[in-house]
C-alpha cells in the first residue's frame, strides 16, 4: 500500500522515495551495504568539521542483534526485529581542545547528527533499502549496555531493512504502512519575521 507523494516544487525523486517503513523482510545484509549507508552520513556537513557523529550497528545475524533489539522500547521491538540492522547514532557533546581553543560544550551535536542521520537514510534508499528512525528506546540503558563515555549523547536507533508486505506487521500497524505526507513549503517557511 503506497500513497502517492507531490510535491510543491520539483525536487530528485530521491528526496520522496525516502520513508519510514515498518515492514522489513528480516534479509541478512551484507556488512559492506551498512558500511556504504554509514559512509554517506560521514560526508554530512558540521560546525567546524568536528564530526561529532558516532554509529554502533548490529546486522541481524550477529552475536549484538539481541540486545540491540532490546534497547528498544516494545512497541519498536515489534517491528524492528525484521530489519536488517539496527544502528544507534550518537553525538559527542564536546568540541574537543586543540591549539587554538579549550575544549567546549557543542552547542550543534545533536543538530549535526541529524544531518548524518538524513544523509544515512538517502543512501539506504539509494541502495535499495529504508531507514526508520525511533525515539522509542532506552536511553540510559543503551549508555551503558554499549559502554557509551558520558559526553557521547544517545540520538536515535534505526533500522534498516528491505521493504516487505505489511502483513508481517502486528495487525494495529498494517493499515498505517504508507509513506507521510508533508505540510505545505509556505506553512513552514517565512519570508523576515516569523508570523503570528
Amino acid at each position: 500500500m503506497t500513497t502517492e507523494r507531490t510535491t510543491d516544487y520539483p525536487i530528485d525523486p530521491i528526496f520522496t522515495d525516502r520513508w519510514s517503513p515498518r515492514a522489513f523482510d528480516a534479509s541478512s545484509m551484507a556488512e559492506t551495504d551498512l558500511l556504504t549507508i554509514l559512509e554517506a552520513a560521514r560526508w554530512a556537513p558540521s560546525a567546524f568539521n568536528i564530526q561529532p557523529w558516532r554509529f554502533l550497528y548490529s546486522l541481524r545475524d550477529d552475536h549484538c542483534w539481541q540486545s540491540y533489539l532490546e534497547l528498544l522500547d516494545p512497541f519498536n521491538m515489534s517491528w524492528a526485529c525484521h530489519a536488517s540492522a539496527l544502528v544507534i547514532v550518537l553525538s559527542d557533546t564536546m568540541i574537543s581542545g586543540d591549539g587554538d581553543r579549550p575544549q567546549q560544550q557543542s552547542r550543534t551535536h545533536s543538530f549535526d547528527a541529524g544531518a548524518a542521520w538524513a544523509q544515512l537514510a538517502l543512501q539506504a534508499t539509494l541502495l535499495g533499502y529504508q531507514a526508520h528512525a525511533m525515539a522509542g528506546i532506552h536511553y540510559h540503558q543503551s549508555h551503558k549496555r554499549l559502554s557509551v563515555p558520558e559526553r557521547y549523547r544517545v540520538e536515535i536507533a534505526v533500522a534498516i531493512g528491505k521493504r516487505a508486505h505489511p502483513s508481517v506487521l502486528p495487525e494495529g500497524l498494517q493499515g498505517r504502512e504508507q509513506p507521510s505526507q508533508r505540510l505545505p513549503v509556505r506553512e513552514i517557511a517565512f519570508p523576515g519575521i516569523f508570523p503570528h
